[in-house]
């Protein structure tokens, strides 16, 4: 299947989607979410038993695309609707793949781009990997990661990333559980690699068992919490302060907070 946002190689067991849009930093556009869930459906109908995800050039994910958060400002409530709707569904098809996922993180991986590698089963790191979820900071919400993060980590923790928006090394996201390993970016492909022989050493019904069993138990409160967020994340794009945040952002100034 043709991609324009990302590359799929299949070598049998293992399968590798890497983003692909160098030159925006991987940044997620309305064509990498439906070239991500495309991707997905096609591991999961390959015989490939594990998958792994990279991305190309500095950064891993850096996030929603320019153009993309340009547009918001002039979109409708149902467009905002679907849109919200959209990357959750992104999200959750992450979270919920029947087959082990593996995140090689290569560089920065913020916002969305965040939740994308710590969605993965595994996430590794190379040591200059940062994460974090900056939201806040343009008077957005981080409503749909704040589903799943919350369930990765200590609320405490949780809350200081969510309400602070500030950026964290590898090494810290190791401390907090977001990331599993940090490998040199020599080796994070071959430590990756790695895992996923150590994971195709197990029996393939146990695995897909295994994570489906993990996915119901989760699943009645993800979906509960899923809605919620969807419509938080609709709504704070009605207020004073997200048109400010985003003009601020935009225009590479401070911004003046109204708050309403």
């Amino acid at each position: 299947m043709p991609y324009s946002t990302l590359k799929v190689h299949n070598s049998g067991d293992i399968a590798t989607i890497t983003l692909s849009r160098p030159e925006k930093r991987n940044a997620i556009s309305t064509e990498m979410t439906s070239d991500l869930m495309n991707a997905f459906g096609e591991i999961e109908a390959s015989s490939a038993r594990v998958a792994i995800l990279t991305g190309e050039g500095k950064a891993f994910c850096s996030g929603i695309d320019l153009a993309a958060l340009q547009a918001i400002a002039t979109q409708s409530p149902l467009e905002n609707l679907e849109d919200a709707r959209r990357f959750a569904l992104l999200l959750r098809r992450i979270w919920s793949f029947p087959k082990p996922t593996i995140a090689a993180v290569n560089g920065a991986a913020v916002a969305g781009g965040c939740g994308i590698a710590t969605l993965c089963d595994f996430t590794l790191a190379v040591p200059e990997a940062t994460f974090g979820y900056p939201e806040v900071r343009i008077g957005f919400l981080p409503a749909i990661v704040a589903v799943f993060l919350v369930r990765q980590i200590a609320e405490k923790h949780a809350r200081d990333l969510l309400l602070t928006g500030r950026i964290i090394d590898a090494a810290e996201a190791q401390r907090l559980g977001l990331v599993t390993e940090v490998a040199p970016a020599a080796e994070l492909m071959s430590a990756a690699q790695k895992l996923a022989a150590t994971l195709l050493e197990s029996s393939p019904t146990s695995l897909l068992k295994t994570k489906k069993l993990l996915g119901d138990i989760a699943a009645p409160e993800v979906e509960r919490a899923l809605e919620l967020a969807i419509a938080e994340s609709v709504q704070i794009r009605t207020t004073a302060d997200f048109r400010e945040g985003l003009a601020s952002f935009l225009d590479k100034r401070a911004p003046k907070w109204m708050g309403s």
